[in-house]
């Protein structure tokens, strides 16, 4: 099962939430998903970010993949930096 790490939008038309989440690839975008790792707000002003640090890492030490988006939203949480500095530590033992 090929796993990523996703947006899920929610929210009324015009005004989107979205959910940070954990789902196989093969599910439709708004559709059934593994476990919530946060969310994410664009209309505020700015972007309302709520991540769960040791869900996220924990997903992609499983080879869980991000997407575009999360990619970015996960590296200004800094969670992408803390998953390449732990990588980096495994393959120097």
């Amino acid at each position: 099962m090929a796993v990523k790490i996703r947006l899920t939008r929610m929210g009324a038309k015009g005004k989107p939430f979205y959910r940070i989440v954990a789902s196989d690839s093969r599910r439709p975008r708004d559709g059934q998903y593994i476990e919530q790792i946060g969310t994410y707000d664009p209309n505020q002003n700015p972007a309302a970010v709520n991540v769960n640090e040791e869900v996220a890492l924990k997903w992609l030490n499983d080879g869980a993949i991000p997407s575009d988006t999360v990619k970015n939203i996960l590296s200004k949480q800094g969670i992408m930096k803390k998953f390449a500095d732990s990588k980096a530590k495994k393959g120097n033992k």
